[in-house]
């Protein structure tokens, strides 16, 4: 922030992370077109930078992605949040 001449110090920014961060992942959302009803969800893994990340991915039935989740881990916590998260943004698959 220095560099675009914004004075303050980290923690200030740092609470201004925190503030604003969910504000910002919504607005992409409140945007999106409708989705269909009927979505389905999948888990694959894939190569970042020589690194394997797993990626959790919800569709539509026109094949439009409507949300994702990239994670360092494939554990119980990782596999539990993304299914949270997709249900309540865009209700229960049918």
């Amino acid at each position: 922030m220095h560099e675009h001449g914004v004075a303050g110090r980290s923690c200030d920014h740092y609470r201004w992370v925190l503030k604003y961060s969910p504000q910002l992942e919504e607005t992409p959302h409140r945007r999106k077109c409708p989705v269909w009803r009927n979505w389905r969800m999948d888990e694959t893994y894939i190569r970042i930078r020589g690194h394997w990340r797993y990626l959790y991915g919800a569709v539509d039935k026109t094949g439009q992605t409507i949300d994702f989740t990239l994670t360092e881990q494939r554990d119980e916590r990782a596999a539990r949040c993304f299914p949270t998260k997709a249900i309540r943004r865009h209700g229960v698959p049918g």
